[in-house]
């Protein structure tokens, strides 16, 4: 968008366009009161035709002088006298033209047009109010923007800002259009950090990130709120799982609870040698809850499942799922639940009731697989 101001101070004349209108470069939007600025131009001008006629004059003059200098009639010194005379009228002339074209410059600023294609947004004056000007802090009169090419601002954290780079696909949500996902790239990474005080000690820091629309509906308008969600990575039809169904056990967990004749009791949990470093004594490994049907040779009774826990390896993560490598396959049924549960309560071997089974509903097999309900206990 563009911001339309005035370099000079006056009365605002004539408002040309309403607010919605569309406009082309060059076209007339406002003008201010010439009344001050008029008599200096018409002066210049005047300037300009005396001092050209002054020129005129003294040139006819000085050819003259040349003309009996030549045939011995005038010394010398009258020539030099008329020459110098010349040289002033030539000075003079070419000093009131560069007034005039100052007082053109100043003229032509009471009338403002549109310097590029676009709508105009917002006016803030009316006729009758007064055009405050300035080159360095002028009042805005209108803005006028190309709907066509959108660009959304947002604020990215320094910890992620390092991950992207201009050219990466992004997703935009509007608040206007709930059920609508947008695409864009971006256009623009700011070099510089903006910090802004959360209260207290806490300071974030965030760098500006522009994102431009690839495509842009008709109704949106200049500062609608929007979410941007930027895919620095893609991987094609990969296996993921929720994020909620990560948690971390030390590299030999499965062998410790493995062991233990009673599964309800965490082996991770009570160990004796359990202290304040044993999560990193003990090498922690990312793993899921999968959930089976036998474990160490038994069979869970209908409606109740074994979880256990199996190592897995993950890549990239969006914002509610990670792809994976390794550990699982597809239409596995994981665990996904609160911290609590899955650091505090879950071990390996537990018996749990499962609540529904992803895999028998029709619907989004996504959406379900991320959320298996399960019981704890008898």
């Amino acid at each position: 968008e563009v911001q339309i101001t005035s370099t000079i101070t006056g009365w605002i004349t004539e408002i040309t366009v309403m607010e919605g209108d569309t406009v082309e470069p060059g076209q007339h939007l406002i003008s201010i009161d010439e009344k001050q600025i008029r008599p200096r131009y018409n002066n210049a001008l005047s300037q300009v035709k005396s001092s050209e006629a002054n020129l005129w004059k003294v040139k006819s003059q000085m050819n003259r002088t040349k003309s009996l200098f030549s045939q011995n009639l005038i010394s010398k010194q009258e020539l030099e006298q008329i020459e110098a005379s010349y040289q002033i009228a030539l000075s003079q002339s070419e000093q009131s033209n560069a007034n005039l074209l100052s007082a053109e410059d100043e003229l032509s600023k009471t009338r403002l047009t549109a310097p590029k294609y676009g709508i105009v947004t917002s006016i803030t004056k009316e006729e009758g109010e007064m055009a405050v000007g300035g080159m360095f802090n002028p009042g805005v009169l209108m803005t006028v923007a190309d709907l066509s090419r959108m660009e959304v601002e947002v604020d990215v954290n320094e910890n992620d800002v390092v991950n992207i780079e201009v050219g990466d696909t992004s997703e935009i949500e509007i608040d206007a259009y709930p059920d609508t996902v947008f695409y864009g790239v971006i256009s623009e990474i700011a070099h510089t950090a903006q910090s802004l005080n959360m209260g207290g000690q806490q300071q974030v820091t965030n760098f500006k990130v522009k994102v431009k629309m690839l495509s842009v509906p008709d109704k949106i308008r200049p500062g609608m709120s929007s979410t941007v969600n930027i895919i620095s990575e893609t991987i094609r039809n990969a296996l993921s799982i929720p994020i909620q169904s990560l948690t971390s056990r030390p590299e030999n967990y499965s062998e410790i609870n493995a062991n233990e004749k009673d599964p309800k009791k965490n082996r991770w949990e009570n160990n004796d040698e359990k202290d304040e470093n044993f999560f990193t004594k003990k090498n922690p490994i990312d793993v899921v809850f999968v959930l089976e049907d036998e474990f160490d040779g038994e069979t869970a009774p209908e409606g109740k499942k074994y979880a256990l826990v199996r190592p897995i390896d993950v890549d990239i993560s969006s914002e509610n799922h990670y792809a994976v490598k390794s550990g699982v396959s597809e239409n596995e049924m994981i665990v996904t639940g609160g911290y609590r549960i899955l650091s505090k309560e879950l071990n390996h071997g537990l018996l749990v009731s499962v609540k529904s089974d992803p895999r028998e509903d029709d619907g989004d097999k996504d959406r379900n697989r991320s959320r298996i309900r399960i019981k704890i206990g008898n």
